[in-house]
């Protein structure tokens, strides 16, 4: 199972360096999302689905012409649904969920939209918009529902300059940790 670790450190050395439409690369966003969660106290699953949640990007070769062209190539689905063949529910279900989660916040919290990024409200759009009422209900519903709005605030915040950015390293012995036994 620790072969995935490896795919998963080959994928950030070959992928990491791209743009996904924010001013900062891939791998940087990941890891600051990583560390916010981190610093949060979020459970080592959660910590592992902020490290991860983009890896869906690394997972389609063409993915930064796609964000450039504005299609949506459902990231979230396709790296949640490869993870799962190392990791549980409690790493890719959040993963599988951020994007809900975006559009749930921006439906019941005044303020959300207008702290978006301006990539992330690009992007919005494509993934469905504003969630509806009777969507946020089901969502909110959700057994993995805190997670993913956990992982979205890190997702969020996970996009600053200046910060101090962990090496991928030091999350290797997470990542072996959360695999699924």
């Amino acid at each position: 199972m620790t072969g995935v670790v490896e795919e998963i450190f080959d994928l950030f050395a070959r992928f990491g360096g791209g743009e996904y439409g924010e001013a900062l690369s891939l791998e940087r966003h990941m890891l600051q999302s990583a560390a916010m969660a981190r610093s949060l106290g979020a459970s080592n699953a959660v910590v592992v689905a902020a490290l991860l949640h983009d890896v869906g990007y690394f997972l389609v070769p063409d993915s930064a012409n796609a964000i450039a062209e504005g299609r949506d190539i459902g990231h979230e689905a396709l790296g949640a649904a490869w993870l799962s063949q190392a990791f549980g529910t409690d790493v890719t279900a959040p993963i599988a969920l951020h994007v809900q989660a975006k559009r749930y916040l921006c439906g019941v919290e005044p303020d959300y939209f207008a702290g978006l990024s301006k990539a992330s409200r690009l992007s919005l759009a494509l993934q469905g918009g504003v969630m509806r009422a009777d969507e946020a209900e089901r969502f909110a519903s959700d057994p993995a529902f805190e997670a993913a709005l956990l992982l979205r605030r890190c997702d969020d915040r996970g996009k600053d300059l200046a910060a101090a950015t962990p090496a991928l390293e030091d999350f290797r012995q997470l990542l072996v940790a959360t695999l699924r036994r």
